[in-house]
């Protein structure tokens, strides 16, 4: 039941609030100052707060939705996971700028950062605007498709011009027409030397892709047999060309060896990845790569956030 208190002491317990929590007094100072007990400032504030008088209010900051991005990370067990309020493609420029905001905050001077080809990692590279002096690696080959005039090649040299400190590019795309082809094309030296850089990548960027359509680049350039293969072999997602099934196992597809770009080894070998990914055809397959361990951290909006705490509770 909450103490009523008198007017007299009505109008202390509004002061002792006002100068503890909007000034920052300490209860020791706020006691000398009054000529009354610790005891008795602790009791006021205490009262302050029971009768209404006092009311907290956790405003999330612009941009970020604070409770959801809570319950999610504990969810999932995420080391940090950020949920933008909105959804589909309006959401996108608020995704954009919480990634970028995330990396930012969580880099290092010791870290080096690997980047795939992507549309989300592309349009987060379009906000950043600082890194620390690191290394910068590219992860895979290109997907060229209509919608999109930046190649991994671009976003990597774009991202290294921010951080100063030297980029690995390669020229190849990500997906060849066979496996014989894309061993010749790992075997020249530019992209060799590049990837050989992937064993040094410690924080990566990386978006997520369904396998179904609309939600993966892969899948849009595939003849409907290709398609078939791969979802036969158990794939349910793919990550910068690897793909995992729905316990984010690993599995090699017919694609797997026409791929130019980090293995799934490497991917795991990763010590921190922050995904991008969101809508609910993608769900499955954010769930997958969270068990699979294959992701650290998750950027996402609150309608894929509703539809994943709904799938583990």
């Amino acid at each position: 039941m909450s103490e009523v208190l008198g007017p007299s002491e009505a109008v202390l317990a509004a002061a002792v609030a006002r100068r503890h929590l909007l000034e920052g007094e300490s209860k020791v100072d706020l006691a000398t100052s009054l000529g009354i007990s610790r005891f008795k400032v602790a009791r006021l504030l205490e009262a302050a707060r029971e009768s209404g008088m006092v009311k907290i209010e956790i405003v999330s900051p612009l941009g970020i939705d604070t409770t959801r991005s809570g319950e999610l990370r504990e969810a999932l067990g995420l080391q940090h996971c950020v949920v933008v309020p909105g959804s589909g493609a309006q959401a996108d420029p608020g995704v954009s700028a919480a990634a970028a905001a995330l990396l930012t905050e969580i880099v290092t001077d010791r870290d080096v950062l690997g980047l795939p080809w992507s549309r989300s990692v592309s349009r987060m590279v379009d906000v950043l605007q600082s890194l620390p002096e690191i290394p910068v690696v590219q992860l895979s080959g290109a997907m060229v498709t209509p919608e999109e005039d930046s190649s991994s090649v671009d976003v990597v040299r774009r991202a290294g011009r921010i951080a100063g400190g030297g980029r690995h590019v390669f020229y190849s795309p990500l997906l060849l027409d066979d496996a014989a082809s894309a061993e010749v094309m790992r075997r020249q030296p530019p992209v060799r030397q590049a990837l050989d850089h992937v064993a040094d990548v410690t924080l990566a960027v990386i978006g997520l892709g369904a396998w179904a359509p609309d939600v993966s680049t892969i899948y849009e350039v595939l003849s409907p047999a290709e398609r078939k293969a791969v979802t036969k072999a158990g794939a349910v997602g793919e990550a910068a060309g690897v793909f995992f099934d729905a316990d984010g196992v690993v599995v090699d597809t017919p694609l797997t060896a026409r791929i130019v770009g980090l293995t799934g080894s490497q991917l795991h070998g990763i010590r921190h990845v922050i995904a991008i990914a969101h809508g609910p055809q993608k769900v499955k397959a954010i769930g997958a790569a969270v068990r699979g361990g294959l992701i650290d951290s998750l950027v996402t909006t609150a309608d894929t956030a509703d539809a994943l705490l709904a799938s583990v509770a």
